[in-house]
């Protein structure tokens, strides 16, 4: 399935996208697209449903494709050459960090430059959400506890986050530094997590290229490193880290300013691109 929730911010409906490419409405099965979309009973009258009888949504904003997310769980330095391209030692275990979920954002929408911002980056990435309950699971029955994959563009700040005391939550959270779908898949729409191509552009120059397999930590051993320290719950969101590519590994380092476009495509999952624009 690719659920997805669009209409305007805070009044999304519940969707998902049939054999033809067209938005149907399933807030007569839901509430919204949330962690409780993955109990079996429910999984099982979409698989059941003929989703063509169901009413069209024509709304034309993707938002978040996930709502009610409980936390947002960040992988850093999760491929070599973005830790070498930021300086670092590839980490012996994952590196993580929290990001607020207030950060959140659809898609498409804007990303916009926080008061003070001067050093604007982009982060291309692999998100996972989880499905079941996940507490000290092992590397092998992770799987069993992802309900669904996204595009994540995990917007930073890098002088919020890197320049000041503190930890790098500061440069991850603004408003609007969590492009997030637009479609939430589901894993059995997905051959191979372990080798998806990702790629972002700028201004459509091609910025960040790589493919899933380049990741340190795959998603199994990342769900179940975790899990050891926190409980997982459904709807709970894991974004698991960006290539190299990004700005803060450049030469010179010209970071995003107001104008910019950012378009974002990982394989299955869809595409999604935003403008910068400037604080109100």
């Amino acid at each position: 399935m690719k659920f997805v929730r669009v209409g305007l911010p805070g009044a999304e409906r519940p969707g998902v996208i049939d054999t033809d490419n067209i938005i149907r409405d399933i807030s007569s099965m839901v509430k919204d697209v949330d962690g409780n979309i993955f109990c079996d009973v429910t999984l099982a009258q979409f698989k059941n449903c003929d989703l063509s009888q169901l009413p069209v949504l024509t709304e034309q904003r993707y938002g978040p494709c996930i709502a009610a997310v409980g936390k947002i769980i960040c992988v850093g330095l999760n491929y070599y050459d973005h830790a070498k391209e930021s300086g670092m030692e590839a980490p012996a275990e994952p590196v993580l960090f929290m990001k607020a979920t207030s950060s959140l954002c659809g898609a498409n929408d804007n990303v916009v430059m926080p008061i003070g911002g001067e050093k604007l980056d982009y982060e291309i990435e692999l998100g996972v959400v989880i499905g079941k309950t996940a507490k000290n699971v092992s590397a092998d029955k992770a799987a069993e506890h992802i309900g669904g994959f996204c595009i994540f563009n995990d917007v930073s700040e890098r002088a919020f986050q890197l320049e000041g005391t503190g930890q790098w939550v500061k440069g991850k959270s603004c408003d609007t530094f969590g492009p997030c779908g637009p479609w939430l898949v589901t894993p059995d729409e997905i051959d191979d997590v372990g080798s998806l191509d990702l790629e972002l552009l700028v201004n459509g120059d091609v910025r960040q290229k790589a493919n899933t397999k380049d990741m340190l930590f795959n998603v199994p051993e990342i769900i179940a490193f975790i899990s050891r320290f926190m409980t997982l719950l459904p709807g709970d969101l894991i974004v698991t880290g960006t290539p190299q590519g990004v700005v803060l590994g450049m030469e010179p380092k010209v970071y995003m300013k107001p104008g910019d476009k950012m378009s974002l495509k990982i394989d299955g999952l869809g595409r999604q691109s935003q403008v910068v624009v400037d604080s109100e």
